[in-house]
């Protein structure tokens, strides 16, 4: 399994959910996930046996974010991945979404 498909297995219960940018008419509430890094972290005779995936996600929310964003980090701490970043970064005043990101990362074996 990879970054992507994992986080959308578990944020698509919470919101809808797209990657790069959402396509179609944006709801209220969305998630848009843009792939960070993908990284060899750890060898074994001379081939790489680890990889550190990293993504964004970042949550589009007209109104109150923090109950959904709280809800996020707990659901993916439970699972096993690893916040690198948590921030506000913008009210967009022209479509009245606050955005907010987290920077998530995860292990996985190199196959």
């Amino acid at each position: 399994m990879s970054i992507l498909e994992e986080l959308n297995e578990i944020l698509s219960e919470i919101l809808p959910i797209e990657t790069g940018v959402f396509s179609d008419v944006a709801p209220e509430k969305y998630i848009v996930l843009t792939p960070m890094s993908d990284d060899f972290v750890l060898y074994g005779d001379d081939r790489p046996l680890i990889d550190l995936s990293e993504v964004r996600i970042s949550v589009f929310i007209i109104g109150n974010y923090l109950t959904i964003t709280k809800q996020i980090v707990n659901e993916l701490l439970a699972a096993g991945f690893t916040m690198t970043s948590r921030r506000f970064i913008v009210h967009e005043n022209d479509t009245g979404y606050n955005h907010y990101n987290i920077d998530v990362q995860k292990f996985y074996n190199h196959e």
